[in-house]
């Protein structure tokens, strides 16, 4: 069994900055991908950013050059810094692994149960 969890989100004015964490924990046997995803009332969830175990990452037009996302493969976990974050930007922000638990065939999509980010003055 994998769980996975977010941590970080809140309430920030325009301009300002937010980390996000998620850590996946449980029987894991290797962690493909780790990623980020939002969903805004009304608005169909979107990727944010996304990091390869390989390092490479990519991302969402809306946050580039403003987000950054790592991980830290020795703890299982992945951050999202968000900086000079914009109305539009709040949502739930959503954790996704792509995770092979031990004694698996695959690795499968496994979802953590979001946090909420709001900028507003």
């Amino acid at each position: 069994q994998v769980h996975v969890v977010e941590s970080g989100g809140g309430l920030v004015q325009p301009g300002g900055s937010l980390r996000l964490s998620c850590a996946a924990s449980g029987s894991i046997f290797s962690i493909n991908a780790m990623a980020w995803y939002r969903q805004a009332p009304g608005k169909q969830r979107e990727l944010v950013a996304v990091i390869i175990s390989d390092g490479s990452t990519n991302y969402g037009d809306s946050v580039k050059g403003r987000f950054t996302i790592w991980r830290d493969n020795a703890k299982n976990t992945v951050y999202l810094q968000m900086n000079s974050l914009k109305p539009e930007d709040t949502a739930v922000y959503y954790c996704n692994g792509f995770i092979r638990v031990v004694g698996g065939p695959t690795h499968e999509d496994y979802w953590g149960q979001g946090t909420q980010v709001t900028v507003s003055s």
